[in-house]
């Protein structure tokens, strides 16, 4: 014995006779609310016909099912249609009844604008691609040989502690910095290389004014013969006029394991112009990028001639460059989808 409690043709009929109530229903309903009631009758989820309906498919026989559910989807749909139709209907006579008055001030549009992230990304990119940098990506997970190890981090580093970075499993992780690209870009192909990494990145940062546990970050990579700070240093500050127009930027000494020397580049503090605010932490500067020379063991480790070749490298963000350009004074605004805040950006 099948077990069913409900025959192909009574539900069937059940469906027919929601059809036929449902219609009328819908074609007699004189305003928008009278509609709604309607719709609630018949397709709420709570307790309405269409609820019923398809919670009693259950009951047929295993092989009426089929069937039964697309007599019950057929009608469903012109039912659904037909509601849909009369909304369409009775909309315009609600916007000119007593709910409309001429004498109120049109309603502001918001139109979509690029976030302010963006902006400044496919402006950097921009300008690095006039110097002739190409984009090279790689994956957001990756392993620690990739993200740590052929990067010159040492076993012990901090960074590749629990507490800065996120563990997908014991081999996979989040990566913290677009730099395993370089060396993936490395592996991929032979010197000289001009490429510009942008990408997300992950760490366990504290979520305050000037960090974020995960943000945007790009990065450019630079290796040929007889190349040395001096082309780093005149590259960066071309960025940096072109960015920021007449902003003074300075270099200091700085440590990284994967460069050697290394530096990081600040610019005058957009909010406070140099006197001190609590976004440049009252140093009248903001801190944009780390750059230094590629270190010879990242080069070796992807398989390139350090002896013959050197190269460069910077990383930046540009979530926190988007704060001293346009003088944002946290940067979890960024983060806040705010159409206030993001329609100051419309270009």
């Amino acid at each position: 014995m099948s077990g069913a409690t409900l025959t192909i043709g009574d539900y069937q009929a059940l469906v027919s006779a929601f059809e036929a109530e449902a219609m009328p229903a819908i074609a007699g309903a004189d305003s928008v609310d009278a509609l709604e009631a309607v719709r609630a009758k018949h397709l709420g989820r709570a307790h309405g016909w269409l609820r019923t309906l398809s919670a009693r498919l259950g009951e047929l026989d295993r092989g009426d099912r089929a069937a039964a559910g697309r007599a019950f989807n057929e009608v469903r749909v012109r039912v659904e249609d037909a509601l849909a139709e009369r909304q369409q209907t009775l909309a315009p006579a609600r916007e000119g009844g007593a709910l409309a008055d001429p004498t109120m001030p049109a309603r502001h549009s918001w139109a979509g604008v690029v976030h302010p992230v963006s902006q400044v990304l496919d402006e950097m990119i921009a300008i690095f691609r006039e110097l002739g940098f190409t984009i090279a990506l790689g994956p957001e997970t990756e392993s620690p040989w990739y993200n740590f190890g052929a990067l010159n981090f040492p076993a012990d580093h901090p960074a590749m502690d629990l507490h800065d970075t996120l563990y997908v499993s014991d081999d996979v992780l989040l990566r913290t910095h677009t730099s395993p690209v370089q060396v993936r870009t490395l592996q991929a192909y032979p010197p000289p290389i001009r490429v510009l990494i942008p990408g997300n990145v992950h760490r366990r940062d504290p979520f305050d004014a000037s960090h974020a546990p995960a943000f945007t970050q790009v990065e450019g990579l630079v290796v040929d013969e007889g190349i040395g700070f001096a082309d780093l240093k005149a590259t960066l500050n071309h960025f940096a006029r072109r960015f920021f127009g007449a902003a003074k930027t300075r270099f200091r000494p700085s440590y990284f394991p994967f460069t050697e020397p290394s530096a990081e580049m600040d610019v005058v503090c957009g909010v406070c112009n140099g006197s001190g605010c609590g976004v440049c932490k009252q140093t009248g500067w903001i801190e944009i990028l780390g750059s230094g020379l590629v270190h010879p063991a990242v080069l070796e480790s992807a398989g390139v001639d350090s002896e013959r070749y050197t190269g460069w490298a910077f990383g930046m963000g540009p979530g926190r460059t988007a704060l001293a350009r346009h003088g944002i004074p946290d940067i979890r605004i960024l983060y806040d989808s705010d159409v206030r805040f993001l329609g100051q950006f419309s270009r």
